[in-house]
């Protein structure tokens, strides 16, 4: 197996965009028609996915132990689709088809046998680390709503009770998908610690076009079931480490942050903790005031509220006196960087990529250490 011949190939068929999947699907439903009821009926967003996972294996080839990781998660997220091991060769004679359609006259007998082994591999590694997982965990949890609060026209707090314990770590998150929208698949990180009761909250903010975040942000009621894959994700607090703890919360990336900081609370001895919820408006800091009452029941806690479309004050502050916080303006990594120093913090960060990719560059350019800083993005995962 050749890794650059393989790059080289798949950057040429790349070139040709969404037609590369929309070829793919197409290929493998008129051989095996039995499979579409697995799959959403708007196949957009699935393209999309195709395409990126493709990407992401072909760009790391020849970097198997970074790799390795990757596609056993694909395999274990698979379960939840009810791929099995006779699915893995007719997805694999739909892929060559659609690679050597596209390649034309760079298609070779050699180029068809590295992808071959490749596609071979992927397999292989996908399916021993689906059978793994087959032995301790469900495919899926069932889950009912037992409590909505619409925190403002578009943001939704959903808790929810599982039909069995959902084993995670704060900070994680897990698959959602709603009766109405089967096969749809969204992430969203649980907002709080677990729980004895084993509830679950889920921060979700509608995306526009979303098919996923539109029904649970503006149908869903108690009693309503949905159904969560296994939690996923490395968003975790560092538990061997004694440092002050810096958080970044932008719009609903605050949910695992907030589950992170009901885990301190849980210390014994909590460091301190600089929590920053940033928003754009004074409306979109939707979980303001119970952060405020945190703040205000724990001294080692301190929370900065932030707008960046709005100026400062607008009665933030004396809201947050008690809790000792202020009110700050302008885009969160500024805000960020003028509250320093962080160097000697251990610093969490979630929220849009953009805003997550200006924080965790300018915490850099101020001195903090980049393997103390731990990054996620909420995107498209949560549509």
């Amino acid at each position: 197996m050749d890794a650059q011949r393989l790059k080289a190939s798949f950057a040429r068929v790349a070139e040709q965009g969404d037609a590369v999947a929309m070829f793919f699907y197409a290929d493998l439903f008129v051989r095996n028609p039995h499979l579409r009821d697995m799959f959403p009926v708007g196949m957009s967003g699935q393209r999309d996915k195709l395409l990126r996972a493709l990407g992401h294996i072909v760009s790391r080839v020849d970097d198997l132990p970074n790799l390795l990781p990757f596609v056993q998660q694909l395999g274990r997220d698979h379960r939840r689709f009810g791929i099995v091991a006779e699915h893995y060769p007719q997805v694999g004679a739909s892929l060559v088809a659609t690679l050597r359609h596209f390649s034309g006259a760079d298609w070779s007998e050699e180029l068809a046998a590295d992808w071959q082994a490749a596609y071979g591999l992927v397999a292989k590694v996908m399916q021993e680390a689906a059978d793994e997982d087959a032995l301790t965990s469900p495919a899926w949890w069932n889950g009912q709503v037992v409590g909505v609060e619409r925190r403002r026209f578009d943001i939704a707090v959903l808790r929810v009770q599982p039909d069995r314990p959902l084993p995670y770590l704060p900070g994680q998150s897990v698959a959602v998908e709603v009766p109405a929208r089967l096969r749809h698949w969204r992430y969203y990180s649980m907002a709080n610690a677990p729980r004895p009761d084993n509830t679950v909250d889920f921060h979700v903010k509608l995306v526009d076009g979303g098919p996923v975040s539109t029904v649970l942000v503006r149908s869903t009621q108690t009693g309503d079931r949905i159904r969560m894959g296994a939690p996923i994700g490395t968003l975790t607090l560092d538990e061997s480490s004694r440092r002050d703890v810096l958080l970044v919360a932008g719009s609903t990336g605050l949910a695992p942050l907030k589950a992170i900081l009901e885990q301190l609370v849980r210390r014994p001895a909590p460091p301190r903790v600089h929590l920053f919820f940033g928003a754009r408006d004074r409306d979109a800091l939707y979980d303001l005031e119970d952060l405020t009452k945190l703040a205000q029941r724990h001294p080692w806690l301190t929370v900065v509220p932030a707008v960046s479309d709005e100026s400062a004050g607008h009665g933030f502050s004396a809201l947050l006196q008690s809790g000792g916080g202020e009110v700050e303006h302008g885009n969160l990594p500024d805000v960020v960087a003028r509250r320093g120093p962080w160097d000697d913090h251990d610093t969490y960060v979630c929220g849009s990529p953009e805003m997550v990719g200006r924080t965790a560059e300018r915490l850099t350019r101020l001195g903090v250490d980049r393997a103390r800083v731990r990054l996620e993005t909420y995107a498209d995962a949560q549509r």
